[in-house]
């Protein structure tokens, strides 16, 4: 994996350390830590941020990265999301800011640490392999079922993960998260 995004991602996964803010990543570094290297040009945080950790957060961020305050303020309310810009790199973070689900719980109580040794040893919480596929087939069938790079992210967790992988979880979240077809195709074609 590049060292670049762990690297800038890690900076602001150690801020949401320090404030004590629930979180994982997600999206493509998920899918290439369990899956098929591809590059990446941002990489994908979930967290619940609160109003409380608006402040502080853009403080310990904002020598490093291009911040928004307001348009984290707005994410926080909203249930959306925001980006921050590494200054150095270029490297876009996008921070998702999700309302309260059944599915978000289990994601967080099942993220798991990953430590990469780079100039020094670093870890954050990840999406479980499941959950990084569940999240992507719901992110596929949002986007109307058009996009290559999320159903090949889908298929290379499932074929480097297979054997490994819990099918009874993925089939119940998918039924909740109404992606069973979809993750029925993707099984097959995974082989």
């Amino acid at each position: 994996m590049q060292n670049e995004p762990i690297e800038v991602t890690f900076l602001v996964t150690k801020v949401f350390e320090k404030l004590g803010v629930p979180y994982l990543i997600g999206g493509s570094l998920a899918s290439t830590l369990y899956g098929m290297v591809r590059t990446t040009q941002d990489s994908d945080i979930i967290a619940q941020m609160r109003p409380e950790h608006i402040q502080p957060f853009v403080s310990a961020l904002d020598s490093e990265f291009y911040v928004d305050q307001e348009m984290i303020a707005e994410s926080v309310q909203r249930h959306s999301s925001f980006n921050i810009i590494h200054r150095e790199t270029m490297f876009k973070v996008d921070v998702f800011i999700p309302a309260p689900r059944p599915f978000l719980r289990s994601q967080l109580s099942r993220a798991q640490v990953q430590t990469f040794t780079f100039e020094s040893q670093m870890s954050a919480r990840f999406a479980s392999p499941e959950d990084t596929i569940l999240s992507k087939l719901e992110w596929y069938r949002m986007g109307g079922e058009v996009s290559d790079r999320q159903w090949r992210d889908v298929l290379g967790v499932l074929k480097t993960r297979s054997g490994g992988l819990d099918l009874d979880y993925l089939r119940e979240w998918a039924a909740d998260l109404k992606v069973s077809d979809l993750l029925e195709r993707a099984l097959k074609e995974a082989g």
